[in-house]
Formats: C-alpha cells, structure tokens, sequence
C-alpha cells in the first residue's frame, strides 16, 4: 500500500512538472488582466476607444516579429536586428510608394517580406557558415541595416501623403469590422503554430534547441535549419514593416523600429520561451504581447516616463530568466524524483 502511495506521488509530479508552462501562460494572461483593471481604476481615461484601440493596433506589429523571435530563441540564438529589419523594409518599399504612387500594396506587403527574408538571411549565412555566436552578428547587423536604411532613403522620411490610402485603411476597418493588421497577426501566429506544431523541421527546432548534439547525431541538418529560422525571422519583421506604415502612416528612418527588438524579446521569454532554447509556444508569446501591449498603453496614460517603459522591459526579461531558472530546477527535481 505504501508503495502505491510512493508511485502515485511521484506520477503526480511528473505530472505537474509537464503543466508548468501551462500554468505560466494562465499566470501571465490573469497579470494582462490585472494590469487593464489596474489602469482602468487609476486612470479612468485608459477605457477610452482611442486607448484600447492603441492597445489592438500595438500588439499585432509585436506579435508578427515575435513568432520569428521566438523560433530562434528556441534554437539556442537570438536575432537583436529585427527592429532594424522592420526599419529598412518600411524605407525601402516606402520610396516605391514615392517614385510609383499606384504600386500595389499587396505586392508591398510581399516585396517587403522578401527584404526582411534576404536580410535575415545573410544573419543566418553569417551565423552557420562562419560560426560566430548570433549575439554578436546581429548585434552587428542591427547596426549595418540601420546604417544602410539611412543611406538609400537619405534620411529622408516617408511622408503620410506618399502612404497610399488603402495601405493605411488595413489598421482601419475590413469587412469584419477587426483591421485587416489585427486578422494579419492571427493568421501569422496560426501559420506558426501549424509549422512547429505539425511540420518535421517544427519538430527538428525543438531538438536543435533542447540538444544540439543529439540532434546532429539524429542527423538533423543544424546549419540549414538555423539558416531557415533566421530567414523566417527577418521575413516577419519585413512584413512587419509594412504594418508600421499601415499603423502610423509614416515611416521615418530614425524612429521605425529603434528598440523593438528589446519589446519582442520581452514578450517573447515572458510567454515562456525559454532562453537557453528547446521549449515555447506561440499561444504564450501571444500572451505575452498582450501583456506588454497592455503595459506599454497604460503606462503612456499614466503619464509615466518613457524612460521607465524601457527599464520595465529590462525588469521583465530579468524576471523571466528567474523564471526560467526556477522551473527547469523543478522539473529536474521532478524528474529525478520520479526516476
């Protein structure tokens, strides 16, 4: 009878050491609610239309560049250039739009992915051919695609009136009422769940990221899937890009995308993607750009400093590494227990 006992506890928590993540993604979806409630009492002008609006216009741009994110963290990698990426997408179909007022916005849309695709891609040659940590390179990168973003758009802004009116009507109204940027990011969050979830180089991200070693040794081609990863990365932010000049009507080379790197990679590992790679979930991710969406429109109401926007990004990104760390102690704990 005892031994029952003894393996019925150790079922339960192996059992409980496989819901963490689930719990985690509870924990921060009732800490977004929280928050809204919070604001709404302390600042009753945060239910206005204009505000919550400004909260479903922000989380889409968020949430596009962070499903690319995410599969990279989940590599053991980490791409800081994607705001940068955004950036040059947004300039470069932007001056289409100047020298061909009647271009295609669909054609925009698909133009724009491609930038962010070729850019993303040479992060990835980059990483996989001369091995060189992804930090390093795209931490570069950040750097060479903004440099260049001012040097073929001259630094020169993109006007409202060189943005064609049914690019900017998409963050508007579509026939269901929902902006066609908001149907947008959930149709990219849907396609990326269906690939990790079902595809065979979903499955080969995971075990890139949980045993790099292993996974070569399974005969997983490491190298062509982190190539692939960051391309899918940097195609998100170039979509991404035009979003930003659907959502504001402008692109202007000095602010489009400058910390949105820091603002992804928050939501990112607060969803529960782990940084040292091998587990998230596009559902936490999501969640967790609803968090900050959340926060970054309450605090802007509040009338608190931006300044404090950017350390409590620090703050959270902090607060989920500790995370992280607690329940990768658990689950070893778990599992050694149960052994």
């Amino acid at each position: 009878m005892n031994e029952t006992n003894v393996s019925q506890r150790k079922k339960n928590k192996k059992f409980d050491s496989g819901n963490f993540f689930r719990f985690r993604e509870l924990g921060i979806l009732l800490t977004a609610v929280v928050a809204f409630a919070a604001a709404s009492i302390i600042e009753p002008r945060f239910l206005q239309y204009e505000n919550i609006r400004s909260i479903l216009l922000y989380i889409p741009l968020i949430v596009v560049v962070a499903m690319g994110e995410m599969m990279v963290i989940i590599t053991k990698n980490i791409d800081l250039s994607i705001g940068s990426t955004l950036g040059f997408s947004g300039i470069a179909v932007g001056m289409i739009f100047v020298e061909y007022p009647g271009f295609s916005i669909w054609l925009a849309f698909l133009l724009g992915t491609f930038i962010g695709m070729v850019l993303g891609a040479f992060n990835g040659l980059l990483i996989t051919l001369l091995k060189i940590p992804s930090i390093i390179v795209t931490l570069g990168t950040l750097s060479l695609y903004r440099g260049l973003l001012f040097i073929i758009g001259g630094g020169r802004q993109i006007d409202p009136n060189h943005i064609p009116e049914g690019l900017i009507k998409l963050s508007q109204t579509s026939p269901i009422i929902i902006p066609w940027i908001i149907i947008f990011a959930a149709l990219v969050a849907l396609m990326t769940y269906l690939f990790i979830r079902f595809s065979h180089m979903g499955r080969e991200i995971y075990a890139i990221g949980s045993n790099p070693q292993a996974a070569q040794l399974r005969g997983i081609q490491t190298n062509k899937v982190i190539f692939i990863v960051f391309t899918i990365c940097g195609g998100c932010a170039g979509f991404a890009g035009i979003m930003y000049a659907s959502r504001f009507g402008y692109v202007n080379p000095g602010m489009t995308g400058v910390g949105l790197e820091f603002v992804v990679i928050s939501a990112t590992v607060i969803g529960g993607t782990n940084v040292a790679g091998g587990s998230g979930t596009v559902i936490g991710t999501v969640i967790g750009c609803l968090l900050l969406g959340v926060v970054n429109t309450a605090l802007a109401v509040l009338g608190i400093s931006a300044f404090w926007q950017q350390a409590m990004y620090g703050i959270i990104i902090l607060t989920a590494l500790l995370m992280d760390k607690v329940i990768q102690n658990q689950m070893m704990k778990a599992i050694k227990e149960g052994a």
